[in-house]
């Protein structure tokens, strides 16, 4: 079919050399996407500009794995080689474009790209958003998976799990006065909001769709 891959199953066969897992950021998704790679068998190549991070993975994860920072040279020798590549590079407003279409057209026939960056934007110039009823489609003969919000495909497990970061905030503010009062000594509540009575106020959002946005600051007294 057209999503056929190049037919290789994770695991560590012995006499079978391992899958090849490119992961490009080091955070919370890059480090659980080398956890499960690991597990599974993989051989993982980790890429983040913050050294800090990449330590921090090291730590985690208690054992040496491959880390880089983003060079152009490395990564696209990594990638020429892997079978998987998984994006998870966030921005500020978006997520920097990581892996250029060259070196997208340069890698293995069939291989697979992950892009969970895809809800900022995407970190592969040759993302496009999917669905979960059509999640890939083939670009110069690579399998791109770029569906936003992967956890709706789990309801129930990510509403739980949301209920359970949510509800002590949500307590906090209510603890602390109401939402009014909170905005205006939560400095991350306040930076977090994208409307305020019905007037949009992130800036991002204003430029990405060329909207009217205005200062958080200049709407609360």
């Amino acid at each position: 079919g057209s999503s056929q891959g190049n037919g290789l199953m994770f695991g560590n066969i012995s006499g079978v050399p391992p899958t090849e897992v490119v992961i490009l950021g080091a955070g919370t998704v890059g480090e659980f996407a080398a956890r499960s790679a690991i597990g599974l068998g993989a051989n993982v190549k980790v890429f983040d500009n913050s050294i800090t991070r990449l330590r921090c993975l090291q730590a985690n994860l208690g054992r040496t794995i491959y880390t880089s920072t983003i060079q152009p040279k490395y990564l696209s020798k990594a990638l020429k080689r892997c079978d998987v590549v998984i994006g998870a590079v966030r921005g500020k407003d978006r997520s920097p474009i990581i892996v250029t279409e060259t070196m997208v057209e340069s890698m293995k026939k069939g291989s697979v790209i992950i892009d969970v960056s895809i809800d900022m934007g995407g970190c592969f110039e040759t993302s496009e958003v999917t669905t979960h009823n059509k999640p890939t489609f083939r670009k110069h003969d690579i399998i791109h998976y770029c569906v936003p919000n992967i956890p709706a495909r789990y309801s129930r497990t990510a509403s739980a799990s949301i209920s359970n970061i949510f509800t002590p905030y949500l307590l906090k503010i209510a603890d602390d006065g109401g939402l009014e009062h909170a905005i205006r000594f939560d400095k991350g509540l306040k930076n977090g909001l994208y409307f305020y009575h019905g007037i949009l106020t992130s800036r991002a959002v204003g430029e990405w769709f060329d909207l009217k946005h205005s200062d958080i600051n200049l709407l609360i007294f």
